[in-house]
């Protein structure tokens, strides 16, 4: 195909103008457009959430009815240009309504888990104590983890889940650092060259710079991805300039 330099020249300044944009941001930009994200947000009322922002730092404070609604907010946070990293300091407040007992939680978390078709039955086992759900057991797959814990986040009652699921060992840690950096090379939304992948056993460690939190957690999405995969240790820096 043939290029045209002129044209690739300005869209390379439009590029760098963009990021410059991002690069410049205040405060009070930062926390106008996490605002604005989280009233984009249609699982978070964000008339109930305040934001602070400092130097790239986000805090999230204020009350929520569910601990859907708190994870929720945290992701769209999350997701906003310029956000380095987010302290969560959320209080979920939980209504009358939704009001229920360990026991009755733990017998509706057991009941997703069991309905879900991605989790394999028997593979995930359920604790709760004062509301906060703990997942422990054994799976081949990381989605299978996620699912399991996407299965009850939203229960009523709930106000946090702790992720205790481990994943089978299956293939030599050499094939799974080829399998992570070609989906690194597929990855429309990460440079690959920027990311360092290092595995020993089956734990993954990942090294370099992204320009977001939402490429840092799609870069720890793709890792844990690959088959064989137990361990993420996720120390990739986001970095705008």
């Amino acid at each position: 195909m043939e290029r045209f330099p002129c044209f690739d020249k300005q869209h390379e300044k439009r590029k760098s103008n963009d990021m410059n944009a991002v690069l410049e941001k205040s405060d009070g930009e930062l926390k106008r457009d996490v605002l604005d994200e989280l009233r984009f947000e249609p699982c978070v009322k964000v008339t109930d959430i305040g934001v602070l922002a400092k130097d790239g730092a986000v805090t999230l404070n204020g009350f929520v009815t569910s601990y859907g609604q708190k994870w929720n907010a945290v992701r769209a946070a999350k997701r906003v240009a310029g956000v380095n990293a987010v302290a969560d300091d959320i209080v979920i407040q939980l209504p009358d309504s939704h009001t229920r007992t360990d026991g009755e939680i733990a017998a509706s978390a057991a009941n997703q888990i069991k309905f879900s078709t991605t989790v394999p039955e028997g593979s995930a086992q359920v604790t709760v104590r004062e509301g906060w759900i703990t997942l422990e057991g054994q799976v081949e797959w990381w989605y299978q983890r996620d699912d399991a814990e996407v299965a009850v986040q939203y229960l009523p009652g709930v106000k946090g889940v702790t992720n205790f699921i481990t994943i089978k060992t299956k293939l030599d840690p050499g094939d799974v650092r080829s399998a992570i950096e070609s989906a690194f090379e597929r990855n429309a939304l990460l440079d690959s060259k920027k990311i360092e992948v290092e595995t020993v056993d089956s734990k993954v460690t990942l090294r370099g710079t992204v320009r977001s939190h939402a490429e840092l957690d799609e870069a720890a999405r793709a890792a844990w991805s690959a088959s064989g995969v137990c361990a993420v240790d996720n120390r990739i820096v986001v970095e705008w300039s």
